[in-house]
C-alpha cells in the first residue's frame, strides 16, 4: 500500500548552508509519526520541505504517490496537508473568531472541521472568541493555531514543536487534545524535542542528528528501552 506521505532521500539547504542530508521517511494513514532530536538537527527544515516553504535541492516528497516537491505552500495545503508552525503566526490584531473565520473563507476543502467543531475540541476558544489574538497566552495561541489549521480539513497535520515554551500544565492539555485528534483519525507528522510528549503520542519515530536519520522504529521501542532512549536523545 502506498504511504500517504513518503519523503525519499531529500537534501535541503539555506543558501550555502546544507541542512538535510538524505532524509527518508513514511507516514501511513491514521498514524502519528514523530521526528525527534535536538534543536537545529533538521526537524523544521523537513517540515518546511514538505509544506513547500523550502524547495529540496534533491530528492522527492510524495503525497499519495505524486511528487509535490517544489509546489507552492497554498497548493500543498489545498492538496490536504495542514501546517502548524512553531512560531504560530496568528493574526494578533484579529479576534479568535476572526482568525478562524478567515481560515474558513480561505479553505477549499470540505469536511467535518468548521468553527463549531474546533470549539468542541477546544472549548476555551469559544470562551475567548472575542479576544484579540495578541492578548492570548502561549497555550491559547497554540490552540488557536491548531484550530485554524483544522479549518482547512487537512488529511495530514504537520505539528512543528507544539509544546515549545509552554508550561507543563498547558503541555498536558495540548497532549490530551492532540490525542483526541489522533483518536478521530487525523494523521499526524510531529516534530518535537520533548521526548515524553512525543512518545506519548507517536506510533513510530525517526531520530534526527545533524540533518540525517540516526534511528527509526516503533515508538514503543524507545518507551521501553531507557538505555536506547538515553543514548539517542540525551540532551
Amino acid at each position: 500500500m502506498t504511504a500517504l506521505l513518503a519523503i525519499e532521500n531529500i537534501h535541503a539547504a539555506y543558501g550555502l548552508s546544507r541542512v538535510l542530508f538524505g532524509i527518508s521517511l513514511e507516514v501511513e494513514t491514521g498514524e502519528c509519526v514523530c521526528l525527534l532530536g535536538r534543536n537545529g538537527v533538521g526537524k523544521t527544515t523537513t517540515m518546511r520541505s514538505v509544506m513547500g516553504l523550502l524547495r529540496p535541492t534533491s530528492g522527492r516528497v510524495l503525497w499519495k504517490g505524486a511528487d509535490i516537491a517544489g509546489w507552492s505552500p497554498h497548493r500543498v495545503a489545498r492538496a490536504g496537508i495542514g501546517f502548524v508552525p512553531e512560531d504560530r503566526r496568528i493574526f494578533a490584531e484579529l479576534s479568535v473568531w476572526e482568525n478562524l473565520d478567515i481560515a474558513a473563507r480561505a479553505a477549499r476543502r470540505r469536511g467535518r472541521w468548521d468553527i463549531d467543531a474546533v470549539y468542541e475540541l477546544f472549548p476555551a476558544l469559544r470562551e475567548l472568541r472575542n479576544r484579540q489574538g495578541g492578548f492570548l497566552s502561549g497555550g491559547e495561541q497554540q490552540m488557536l493555531t491548531i484550530a485554524r489549521t483544522l479549518m482547512g480539513n487537512p488529511e495530514l497535520l504537520l505539528l512543528d514543536e507544539p509544546s515549545e515554551g509552554l508550561a507543563p500544565l498547558v503541555v498536558e492539555t495540548l497532549l490530551e487534545k492532540t490525542r483526541e485528534l489522533k483518536a478521530q483519525g487525523v494523521t499526524i507528522l510531529l516534530a518535537e524535542q520533548g521526548v515524553d510528549f512525543s512518545l506519548a503520542l507517536a506510533d513510530r519515530v525517526y531520530v534526527l542528528e545533524k540533518g540525517s536519520i540516526r534511528h527509526s522504529g516503533p515508538a514503543a521501542e524507545l518507551r521501553n528501552d531507557s538505555a536506547l532512549r538515553d543514548r539517542l536523545l540525551a540532551l
